[in-house]
């Protein structure tokens, strides 16, 4: 049995359904087979597929992500979509696109960037117009300094 559930203006501790419809409403817990979301405060969301447009989640886990205009704190999907929004940490294990966004750490198989800004882009194939605060050379000597200081501390404040 197909289940559909639409709500609107309602705070919700934990939902599970088949078919999500949520406008305005504030959650804690989303499982869903396929979940479409607007202007939702959400701390997890566990979808097949989850589109969530003007929206703060906690952790958001799909196999199809699409985030717009949101807010995350985590977000973990075969293939994610981060437009316009903000993202500390995005990975997308088949596919990770991020448009006009920013985002703390990306990563993804493939990764399609398209005028957006972030501090870390790993992945095997990296397109599109992105502006990192570290490459793989700054990232190694930036350890590496890190790492000569960490010594040096530990080295000369040992009693």
């Amino acid at each position: 049995m197909e289940q559909k559930i639409d709500i609107e203006g309602q705070s919700i501790d934990i939902l599970e359904t088949e078919f999500l419809n949520i406008k305005q409403s504030t959650i804690k817990a989303v499982e869903a087979g396929n979940a479409e979301m607007q202007q939702i405060c959400a701390l997890s969301i566990d979808s097949e597929k989850a589109e969530v447009t003007q929206g703060a989640i906690g952790i958001a886990r799909a196999n199809k992500l699409s985030l717009n205009q949101c807010i995350t704190g985590v977000s973990l999907a075969e293939h994610a979509e981060i437009s316009a929004s903000i993202c500390p940490m995005s990975i997308g294990k088949t596919k990770a696109e991020v448009k006009k966004s920013a985002a703390g750490i990306v990563i993804g198989s493939n990764v399609e960037v398209k005028n957006s800004a972030s501090v870390i882009v790993i992945g095997k194939n990296i397109e599109g117009n992105v502006t990192t605060l570290f490459d793989w050379k700054s990232a190694l000597a930036v350890s590496l300094v890190a790492g000569g200081v960490y010594g040096l501390l530990r080295l000369f404040l040992k009693k």
